[in-house]
């Protein structure tokens, strides 16, 4: 009976999507003040509906319910508590139903949190993000029912995938969908501005906070997804330019150019054009990586799904929103014409060539993702684009990014002075390459890689703190501090989230040029050398699992005669899927992880493992931590808050057209 509620509540918030599509439009174009108002109701029913049918899904898995099909392709008895939850949405059809519960959850704060918004545009967004919703409900629905009973249900089910069974799977897809389905609000945003011709300052500063959200969202959830594939692969890795990881890592560089261009919009109202492009861009790379995931076109150790019906249904969502949305771009383009002007060297044209490297580099990214697919469909051609092709083509893009941005940090808007700027920058850009020069001469070996990571993480870094410095006058040491501590908090979470992205960049660069590897054929009781650690293998044994078997090595790493950690790599088998994994050992480390896995048994005797020395590791996690640490200290800025300057149009006006 509660997976029936759950469908029927399901089917009805579809019926409500479409009413809310279209009733605020017509009451927005018409004034009338009772229609517009109709989408607050009807946001908040949506929301209550798909809460009641997600609830309904996650109580089939907890009660293990094998009369539904999903939970018999996805879960077990045995299986723990935390992944019986967290199998709800680690599969295609749980998935895309909490992709529209989080699509309709922002509607719903729209709704509840908009009330400085004029109410024509409001109405206009709600309509939008509806329309969205509408599309979604009926992709699952239609083609990727959650709730399909079985005529004879089995005693037990299938198991969620092994490589599921984590941690990762409660917190990663949550927050990379919120990320997602969060740049929708821009999206919704832009198109309802292109509808009442009107882009403006005040539309800059409403847009802003929900761009923002959705890309802390979106940050933590790429950082997590990382750590996950670091910790439970086996291979040490944490990037793998993997279509999926492309899919989710496009969208995160136009929202991060929408956020830089916005600022632009609200203090100089220039760049509207561009800002409303980039709006419909980053969501419409977010339904490409719906596609990419869902479409099964691309081979993908991420994808869901690969069922071409599917696939299809998205591409026609996606070339539906994105066809719309364009032309309306192309039809008021008139009406986004720039009211301020700049020079060529201002904070403006730093932002612009902020924007450009990131669009690039994202178009970048986007051709080494999409081309196996077109040599095989155009040229009948199979091709495989690898980590190679990106590191060449992606990185001399965020490069030049590190560079230009602390300059373009401190140039005043409008009009600047190149030796100015860089007069005031001069100290770090000696400290940086100090810094790295340093660490060059003290390197033992090892590629450029790492001490040019040092100069740019320290020039990012000190470059963000210099920011601040210069923001709080000319005065005495005591009184700069004083004033730097009354500084608007969106200024400390810029600087804070520079500084996250100078220490990620410092991080991947030691990571990659520092990184040392040691395969070999360990014995029990048997020691090895590796990078000044002594590693011994004292014994392997089998341990059973709630749901798994697991062949478990049991390693001492210790280092000058001295115990440093007691290692414990696995291999786990999980009976019910007959699928194996494998379950690195790491002990982490400020300066170092000590990464082992364990491999096979050898024919003549002994144990395969693979040892890594992974150095400054954890500075990866730690900067994606300061970014999003650093959205959200903006996002608590008063200005976002009150989103000063909005007013409510009375009811009766007519909207500009």
């Amino acid at each position: 009976m509660i997976v029936e509620l759950g469908h029927y509540a399901l089917i009805l918030a579809f019926a409500i999507s479409l009413i809310q599509s279209v009733v605020p439009l017509v009451g927005a174009h018409k004034g009338w003040g009772d229609w517009m108002a109709a989408a607050h109701p009807m946001a908040s029913a949506q929301f209550a509906l798909v809460a009641i049918s997600f609830g309904a899904l996650t109580w089939a898995f907890v009660t293990s319910d094998f009369s539904v099909a999903l939970v018999v392709d996805n879960s077990h008895t045995a299986k723990p508590m935390i992944y019986k939850i967290s199998g709800v949405w680690g599969n295609h059809e749980g998935s895309l139903l909490l992709w529209v519960l989080i699509l309709v959850l922002f509607g719903a704060c729209a709704a509840w949190f908009g009330g400085n918004l004029p109410a024509t545009l409001q109405a206009r967004v709600l309509a939008v993000q509806s329309s969205i919703g509408a599309a979604f409900m009926a992709f699952t629905i239609f083609t990727s029912n959650p709730f399909t009973r079985m005529s004879f249900p089995p005693f037990d089910g299938r198991d969620l995938n092994p490589l599921l069974q984590d941690p990762g799977l409660a917190f990663h897809p949550p927050f990379l969908y919120l990320g997602y389905v969060g740049l929708s609000m821009a999206f919704s945003f832009a198109v309802a501005a292109l509808i009442e011709g009107r882009v403006d300052a005040a539309w800059g500063r409403w847009v802003r906070p929900w761009t923002l959200a959705a890309w802390v969202f979106l940050t933590i959830g790429i950082a997590l997804g990382s750590w996950w594939a670091y910790y439970e692969l086996g291979w040490g890795g944490f990037w793998f330019w993997d279509p999926v990881e492309n899919a989710s890592f496009m969208p995160w560089l136009f929202a991060t150019a929408l956020l830089h261009s916005a600022i632009v919009v609200e203090k100089r109202e220039t760049l509207k054009a561009w800002t409303i492009l980039l709006a419909i861009l980053g969501f419409g790379f977010s339904l490409l990586g719906t596609f990419i995931v869902r479409s099964g076109l691309l081979t993908s150790v991420h994808a869901f799904a690969s069922d071409p019906e599917r696939g299809v249904f998205i591409l026609m969502i996606f070339a539906f929103f994105m066809g719309v949305a364009l032309t309306l771009f192309a039809w008021r383009g008139a009406a986004m014409e720039a009211k301020g002007v700049f020079s060529t060297v201002s904070r403006e044209s730093a932002l612009v060539l902020n924007n450009v490297l990131l669009a690039v580099s994202s178009f970048v990214v986007f051709v080494g993702t999409m081309w196996p697919l077109v040599a095989e469909m155009f040229f009948d051609r199979v091709l495989s684009v690898g980590p190679p092709f990106f590191n060449a083509a992606f990185t001399p893009f965020m490069v030049a990014l590190a560079v230009v941005l602390p300059v373009g940090a401190v140039l005043p808007w409008k009009r600047g002075d190149v030796v100015k700027a860089a007069r005031s920058m001069w100290g770090v850009a000696v400290l940086a390459v100090a810094t790295g020069a340093l660490v060059w001469v003290m390197q033992t070996g090892g590629s450029i890689m790492a001490p040019i990571g040092v100069v740019l993480g320290v020039w990012v870094v000190v470059g963000a703190l210099a920011d601040l410095w210069h923001r709080a006058g000319r005065a005495g040491i005591a009184d700069r501090l004083r004033r730097m501590s009354q500084l608007p908090r969106a200024d400390w979470g810029k600087a804070t989230a520079h500084a996250g992205l100078g220490v990620t960049i410092f991080a991947i660069a030691a990571l990659m040029g520092w990184e040392t590897e040691d395969i070999r054929v360990a014995h029990i009781g048997q020691s090895f050398e590796h990078e000044g650690y002594t590693l011994t293998l004292t014994d392997v044994r089998r341990v059973e699992g709630p749901n798994y078997v697991s062949t478990m090595g049991f390693v001492d790493v210790a280092r000058d005669g001295r115990l440093v950690a007691q290692l414990t790599p696995e291999k786990r088998i999980y009976p019910a899927a007959g699928m194996p994994t494998t379950e690195a050992g790491i002990d982490y480390g400020l300066f170092r992880d000590v990464y082992l896995a364990l491999g096979d048994p050898q024919e003549g005797g002994g144990w395969a493992l693979r040892t890594y020395i992974k150095p400054f590791a954890n500075w990866l996690w730690g900067g994606c931590i300061l970014m999003a640490l650093g959205g959200l200290i903006s996002l608590s800025d008063r200005r976002f808050r009150v989103a000063a300057g909005a007013r409510r149009a009375p009811s009766g006006a007519t909207p500009a057209e």
